[in-house]
């Protein structure tokens, strides 16, 4: 007997405690491990066809036989075959053959059926929200890439919506109401020639309230005189609605405020301070019979803060509001002129006054301010808010309202997923700037979710009440405020939802040379901007004492940091500079220039400059890691390699039925399929299928039909072949280049045929799992007899594995590198 290994006696025919309790020899087989054997053979047989074969080389490259090697079975390693380069190719086969032809697939016994598992709530979560934090990516480069391109897909969705959401809220024709507005209120003139821009006395003031603002705010006739038949209700510009009244606020400071000092006392009786909440005049005064000369604090009107040109003032005050039509406002204009109404102590007057253009749906909430310093003059600003406070009217508006609920939904799965993220990372979940613009990114959300529902209600609620009583004052600059906040919110969200893009493409080493260059010069920059700015704010404070009394742009220390940035760009006003200081003037700018343009602007260029090319230089060395583009090609190449297998195996039943002579019988159609590599049960199903009569033989008009369908379907593998164009076989043949030993190596090869090749390594994997049955059935029976060891078995199992079998996997992967890695 020829038996590999070292050879041991066998034992006594009587000593069966022996033989039972000692360990079998190397290379002689229990039944058991006999078995086993038999069931790992057969499970390698029958994966010439799922395309995966486990391979345990032990010296020479031969299959490994466990009972031989006496040693626990190394990780097997899991390669694709020529023949199939699908993982699971056993499912693969099935569902070609059901794409092919609907054959019928035989049912497997439930026992042999593998048993679901089923996914729990956690695996379901897992899958839903599976992300490059919550899955273990680290050392799986492809299920990064996949994973990141996945979370891609779903955030450009969320990207595209939160993008309709913004520009729906907004119009062109915004700009051109607030435009219309500005023209009618600030810029025209009356007939004393006073625009609101020009006012510069509390005369100025009154003339200016008395003709451009009245005749702006109340329009009643046409262009050619006649009444527009509105009634009392006002029509601006014929399309903007007055709502309400307006109303007139001022806000007054106690007389000796201030402390005069003693050498002025005699000539100078009273004392008004700048603006102080603390100083404001909280007595009635004048006629002390109206509003107008009540004090009333911010709570009893509902008002609000605004932040003016030289301070921010309170709600509260003295506040007149005027009438429905021209005569009654005029009138009261008149009663507080003659009462003199504006003093000495008056700091702020405040116009408010809101319009509706229905064309548009568009609010406009207007504030006219003027400031009188305690310098004297006046100083005018406005405010003009144009804003959409209803927010559903049109069908467009209904698919905004349909884009919002897919934000919330988008937003609630961020919520969870930033959750799951936070509870496996913990604390280190912080460290990325990436997971913490995620979170800023969601608060704002909410925040603006939380606003539109109670604008929607606030809204709701003040329309209804200005309805019912159209003679008051319409307060809408609360809202109006808000909306505009939550306006620029969206804005700012809008753009951090942008820029986090650069979270999801960053597994492209070109991509990230952005943020690798701000990361590794961060330092450096750090350290620049100290000295930076030291010099920047020394020449800040240096313009603001030099230039502050004459030059507006130097007047306060926070205009002169932004007039240096504006020097920087090349905006500047050297004369007026220069004006004010004919000798230190030149000499701040030229130096100013020299020190902070030429010299640190260009450290601070060469600082990003000289990072940059380290970086480009490192990745350009680095090696080529799986990129978005190899992906799609091996998806590429996957459906064009499932599509070829799909027409060779209906090549493979053309020539069957090509290889018959009249009836066919099942017998002869099975032996040809099976020379070519086919299971049974997949011969069983594709005959069955056409067998209609069920006698095992298909005649002629049977025949017809299985050639008509198989024509069918392989023209339609051939068309779809054809889209996917001849990239794949150009990259089929292209060989990776070798090295002189490789060549050298591969030229004592012969090459054969592609084909002949593929149809070889069919037949001894077919002559492999032929004899593994028989290899099985033996042990059965060896097992069913009860001989633990039969004489020659050893023999008989080492030499069962089909010679060349190992060196035909390893000359496929020799001859098709190719196909090893895309088939």
């Amino acid at each position: 007997m020829r038996v590999r290994g070292s050879e041991t006696p066998p034992p006594a025919a009587g000593d069966v405690s022996s033989s039972l309790k000692a360990p079998p020899p190397a290379g002689v087989h229990t039944a058991s491990q006999t078995q086993f054997m038999m069931k790992s053979r057969n499970n390698r047989a029958s994966s010439h066809l799922t395309g995966q074969v486990e391979i345990e080389c032990v010296g020479n490259g031969a299959w490994v036989n466990q009972a031989y090697c006496g040693t626990p079975p190394p990780i097997p390693r899991v390669i694709s075959t020529i023949y199939d380069p699908q993982p699971n190719f056993q499912n693969s086969v099935d569902d070609i053959y059901k794409a092919d032809i609907p054959f019928p697939k035989p049912q497997e016994p439930s026992a042999a059926r593998p048993r679901k598992k089923h996914r729990g709530c956690c695996s379901f979560i897992k899958g839903l929200w599976g992300t490059t934090l919550t899955e273990n990516t680290s050392d799986n480069r492809e299920l990064f890439v996949r994973t990141t391109l996945r979370e891609l897909v779903v955030y450009l969705v969320f990207l595209v919506d939160i993008c309709l959401l913004t520009y729906g809220m907004t119009s062109s024709s915004t700009y051109y109401y607030t435009k219309a507005m500005t023209d009618l209120f600030v810029n025209a003139a009356g007939e004393s020639g006073v625009k609101f821009q020009s006012i510069g006395t509390m005369a100025d003031f009154w003339d200016y309230t008395q003709d451009p603002l009245l005749n702006g705010l109340y329009w009643t006739r046409w262009y050619n005189n006649q009444s527009m038949e509105t009634g009392e209700q006002s029509f601006i510009y014929y399309e903007n609605m007055l709502l309400g009244v307006p109303r007139m606020r001022q806000i007054k400071m106690k007389n000796n405020s201030c402390t005069v000092h003693k050498d002025f006392r005699d000539e100078i009786s009273g004392c008004f301070d700048v603006y102080d909440e603390k100083k404001e005049e909280g007595l009635n005064f004048g006629l002390i019979n109206g509003t107008a000369w009540t004090y009333h604090t911010e709570k009893q009107i509902n008002g609000s803060s605004h932040w003016g040109l030289l301070t921010t003032y309170s709600g509260a005050g003295f506040y007149q509001d005027l009438g429905r039509t021209k005569d009654e406002s005029s009138e009261v204009l008149r009663e507080l002129i003659s009462n003199l109404w504006l003093d000495r102590g008056t700091r702020v007057v405040f116009i408010d006054f809101s319009t509706y253009n229905a064309n548009i749906n568009m609010f406009c909430v207007i504030r006219l301010v003027v400031e009188f310093p305690a310098t004297g003059g006046a100083i005018p600003s406005y405010q003009i808010r144009t804003v959409r406070l209803i927010r559903y009217i049109t069908k467009w508006d209904f698919f905004i309202l349909g884009c919002e609920m897919v934000f919330c939904v988008f937003i609630l799965y961020y919520m969870v997923e930033e959750i799951l993220e936070l509870r496996i990372h913990k604390f280190s979940y912080f460290g990325s700037i990436w997971n913490i613009l995620d979170i800023v990114v969601i608060l704002l959300a909410v925040v603006a979710i939380v606003f539109n529902i109670f604008r929607t209600v606030k809204v709701d609620k003040l329309l209804g009440n200005l309805l019912k009583n159209p003679d008051i004052y319409a307060d809408f600059e609360f809202l109006a405020f808000w909306q505009t906040q939550y306006n620029n919110m969206n804005a700012v969200n809008l753009f951090f939802a942008w820029i986090k893009i650069f979270k999801y493409i960053s597994f492209n080493k070109t991509m990230t040379q952005l943020s690798s260059t701000l990361g590794r010069c961060a330092k450096d920059i750090m350290g620049f901007a100290i000295m930076f700015f030291i010099v920047f704010f020394a020449y800040a404070q240096l313009g603001y004492l030099l230039f502050g009394t004459e030059v507006e742009s130097f007047s306060t220390f926070v205009k002169c940091i932004f007039t240096q940035f504006r020097i920087i760009l090349g905006d500047f006003d050297y004369d007026a500079i220069d004006r004010a200081n004919r000798v230190l003037g030149p000499i701040y700018f030229l130096t100013y220039v020299f020190f902070v343009f030429f010299v640190l602007l260009n450290m601070f260029l060469a600082i990003i400059n000289d990072t940059y090319s380290e970086v480009k230089e490192e990745l350009s060395s680095q090696k080529d890691e799986l990129q978005f583009t190899d992906i799609i090609k091996q998806s590429y190449m996957k459906t064009f390699t499932k599509l070829k297998l799909k027409k060779e195996k209906i090549s493979d039943v053309e020539k069957a039925l090509r290889s018959g002579s009249g009836e066919i019988e099942f017998k002869d159609f099975r032996e040809t399929l099976k020379e070519m590599g086919h299971a049974d049960h997949e011969i069983s199903a594709a005959f069955s299928q056409f067998d209609r009569d069920g006698n095992q033989i298909l005649d002629e008009a049977e025949q017809e039909k299985m050639k008509k369908e198989l024509e069918e379907k392989r023209d339609a593998l051939s068309a779809e072949l054809n889209n996917l164009g001849t990239k794949y076989e150009k990259d089929l043949h292209e060989k990776t280049p070798v090295t002189t030993n490789e060549h050298k190596r591969l030229g004592s090869q012969t090459f054969i045929d592609r084909e002949q090749f593929l149809r070889l390594s069919r037949h001894v994997l077919h002559l492999e799992s032929s004899v593994s049955n028989i290899s099985s059935r033996l042990a059965l029976i060896m097992e069913k007899v009860g001989l633990e060891d039969l004489p020659g078995t050893s023999n008989f199992q080492t030499d069962l594995s089909v010679p060349g079998t190992s060196d035909l996997s390893l000359q496929t992967s020799k001859i098709y590198p190719d196909l090893q890695g895309h088939m």
